[in-house]
Parts: structure tokens; sequence; C-alpha cells
């Protein structure tokens, strides 16, 4: 099937003349966490000109566009933006949301019944997999948070944390992660002392800190930054309510370091999705993402440029910006066999793509090989405060 697929593909090429391909990408440029979307957006515009520096889109080397919209982080937001992306601009496919709440928003009401494929760059909850829309149309470059709330776990209970309490902003992604965690952490024989909903954007979190810190000097805390999560843990810290903290990528950002100061943190631990940076696919982003200034191992920076980078070898493979089909494809050059490309190797690809050859891209956040939901397994990091910065630290 991939063969006759690709093949297909190449015909097309040779005998067609195209149009300019345009992607959507819905990003959260306002809202909780500009500051982690800021890189991850430069990575997919990244991904696009290296794309468009190397022959650009099939034989007549037509140009990728990259439509950005905002999401904000927002279902609200994301809907709209990604309505206007499909039925305005006309997109071949939506690579983004950043955010869960997003990405789940948009494609119930939008993405699927317009037929429109979508690639996340980071939205990691778990109800993304249990989605069930049968249509093959959602799928994503990070991990699910059904491993990540398992391995905050581990982490846990291996820094001695043997009883906590959690709280977590009551929106789609931070109470899929802390349920997964809840669970997993029991499971491992730890002991949940609260387990509270916060809502988002508080002036003041003082009573709920005072409710559950009287359980425990342990909070796993799990928030955006941006939208009560500095707010809370201050509060924490102003009471002396809790003395060790934990959580996830939604904390994991400068601001907090700047709001509340390296010296407060040295007992704070946030894990993300990371990369391996020992294999050769992050060895290439890596270079690239120097030469352009782009950090390539900030939060999802590597997953956004290989969204993009894979999107379009899809449609490179598909041999059109047509819409129907795409799934096929994308599984197609993601996964072997094939000849591996690494980040950066559009010209490769294109060549042996309008040979019709087979190809498997080997991603800069690690391998990217959908399952029949549309994830891919992923690595994980713990940042920590060391010389007053963020560093991170792959979890074996």
């Amino acid at each position: 099937m991939k063969t006759t697929l690709l093949a297909t593909a190449a015909t097309l090429l040779a005998t067609t003349a195209m149009a300019d391909v345009t992607i959507g990408n819905p990003m959260a440029m306002t809202g909780p966490i500009p500051d982690l979307n800021a890189p991850i957006a430069a990575a997919v515009d990244l991904a696009a000109a290296n794309i468009n520096e190397q022959g650009g889109m099939f034989a007549g080397g037509e140009a990728l566009v990259i439509e950005r919209a905002d999401s904000a982080c927002d279902p609200t937001a994301a809907v709209d933006a990604v309505t206007k992306l499909i039925n305005v601009s006309g997109v071949s496919a939506i690579v983004g949301p950043v955010c869960s709440g997003a990405t789940i928003a948009q494609a119930e009401s939008v993405s699927i019944p317009a037929g429109v494929i979508t690639l996340s760059v980071s939205a990691s909850s778990p109800a993304i997999t249990n989605m069930e829309d049968g249509t093959d149309l959602v799928f994503r470059a990070a991990a699910s948070d059904a491993y990540q709330g398992v391995a905050l776990a581990e982490l846990a209970m291996a820094n001695g944390y043997t009883e906590m309490a959690v709280s977590y902003a009551n929106d789609d992604y931070n109470a899929a992660i802390a349920e997964v965690f809840a669970q997993a952490y029991e499971g491992m024989g730890g002991t949940v002392t609260a387990n509270e909903a916060h809502e988002p954007n508080k002036a003041s979190y003082r009573s709920e800190v005072a409710t559950i810190g009287a359980t425990s000097d342990n909070l796993a805390l799990f928030s955006y930054y941006g939208s009560g999560g500095i707010t809370l843990m201050r509060n924490a810290l102003e009471t002396g309510a809790f003395t060790n903290f934990i959580g996830a990528d939604g904390m994991l950002s400068d601001e907090l370091i700047e709001q509340i100061g390296a010296e407060n943190l040295a007992n704070a631990t946030f894990t993300t999705s990371a990369s391996d940076d020992s294999t050769p696919s992050f060895g290439a982003w890596k270079a690239i993402a120097d030469a352009a200034g782009v950090p390539a191992g900030d939060p999802f920076v590597a997953n956004g440029y290989d969204a993009t980078f894979m999107m379009a070898l899809a449609i490179e493979a598909a041999g059109s910006g047509d819409r129907e089909g795409l799934a096929e494809h994308l599984r197609a050059i993601s996964s072997a066999p094939g000849e591996v490309i690494l980040p950066g190797q559009w010209a490769e690809a294109k060549a042996i793509l309008a040979a019709g050859g087979e190809i498997n891209y080997e991603g800069a956040a690690g391998n990217q090989d959908f399952d029949e939901n549309g994830d891919v397994a992923g690595n994980f990091s713990k940042s920590t405060i060391v010389d007053g910065a963020w560093a991170a630290e792959l979890i074996e």
C-alpha cells in the first residue's frame, strides 16, 4: 500500500500543475502560555523555511505557506480560529493547536466535520486518545499525558514524597493529567491527602492553599503558569503551606522564575515531553535550530518542527494539497520501511518521493510512528533550578 501511494504521488508530481500549499497553524499566541508558545511557533516557521529553501513543494517548487491564527489556549477561540482557517483560508491541513482543550474543541466542532486532518504540536490530554472519532483525522506529535502522569508519579515516589496534596486547574489538560497522576501515584503506594480543582485566573488562591495545605507538605500542582499557576504557588510559599512542589509542563516557564525567584524554587520539579539529545535526529535538529536562533531543547519546540515537516512530507507524498486521504500518507512517511530522513533533509526526501521511493522520518523530538489512535510514544525530562535557571535531565 505504501509503495503504491508513493508511486501514484510521483506520477501526479510529473503531470499536474500545482498551487502553493497552505497549512493552518492555530497557536496560543495570547492566553496563559505565550512564552511557551513563541519558540514553538518559531520552529513551525523554521520548518517551512527549510522546505522552501530546498525546492519547495512538488515538481514546480510551489511554496509552503503557514497561515497562523490565535487559538489563545482556549476552546472557543480555537473553534473560531480553525473555522476561519478551513472555511476562509482553505488550508490543506491543521498543524496545532498547542493546548488540549483547544485541540479537542476545534477537532470535534470544526476539523473532523470538515474532513481536515489535525496534527497537534503539543496537546497531550489522554482524552484526545479516547475521542474515538473513527475518521483517522486527529494526530499529535507529542506523547499523551497517560504516560507523563505516570512518569511524574514515579518521580514523586523517587523523591520520597509518600503523601501529597493535588491541586489542578479546571480545564481539559490539567484535570486529565492530574487524574492520571493521582491514580498512578496511589497505585505505587502513595497517599493523596487532598485532590481539589481550582478555577483559573483568580486574583488569590489563599483559601484553596489553606485548605489543602493542612494535609501535606508536598504539592502536585497542575496549572498553566499564566492563568493561576504562578499566583497559587506564590500564595503557597507566602503562607508556608507547602515545602515541596512537583508538576507538569504547564508550569515550566522562565516567567515562574522571574515572578517567584529562583531561590524560592529549590524544591520545585516539573516534567515535560523531551527529546533524546544523543540521537542523530536531534543532532541534525539542533544544528538547524542553533543556526536560526531557535531554542532546540525548549518544551515542544522540536515537536513543532516535526509536525510541520511531517505534514509537508505527507502532502508531498500525496501529490497535491487536497485534504482527502492525507492520514494514509502521514502514516506512510513517518514509519518504516523507507529511507531514514532527518530534520532538514527536505531535498533528499523530495527526490526519493518523486522517484516513487519510501521514506521514514525520524523526528527531532524522537520516533514519530503513529499508533492506531494517532498517538506517538515519547520521552520526558525533569527540570529543576540550577544556578538560577531551569536545568533539564532526561528521565530514564
